[in-house]
């Protein structure tokens, strides 16, 4: 079965950096759209980026576009989230998701697979 693992969240001052990390198993990941994916206490997971199969295609939510960068490692199995210049109003838990063709959406029913998510901690 399909596992995804992130890690890489943490507490942080506004205007530090985080890079969040999934490694996955149990799918042909290169074959993959690979998502980040957000959720605040009391509101609804959002989109954040995904990335094509071969990285060759991206595309990020306006809220963190220039700020946050996605790619992938599919000798390792690994997507990354480089995010820079963090705000107080990115808190939120992050998670990771595949999709199961290699074409990029940003709604989280066009992803089969999730993790299980990773704090994300802005404070100003």
């Amino acid at each position: 079965q399909v596992q995804l693992v992130e890690s890489g969240g943490g507490l942080v001052q506004a205007g530090g950096s985080l890079r969040l990390s999934c490694a996955a198993s149990g799918l042909t990941f290169s074959n993959a759209a690979m998502g980040w994916f957000r959720q605040a206490p009391g509101k609804e997971r959002e989109f954040v980026a995904v990335i094509n199969w071969s990285g060759g295609s991206t595309l990020y939510a306006d809220s963190v576009k220039g700020r946050f960068t996605i790619s992938r490692d599919n000798a390792k199995n690994t997507v990354y989230l480089q995010m820079n210049s963090l705000k107080p109003e990115d808190t939120a838990v992050y998670f990771c998701a595949a999709r199961g063709l290699g074409s990029i959406v940003t709604i989280p029913r066009g992803f089969t697979s999730w993790g299980q998510g990773t704090q994300v901690t802005v404070s100003s």
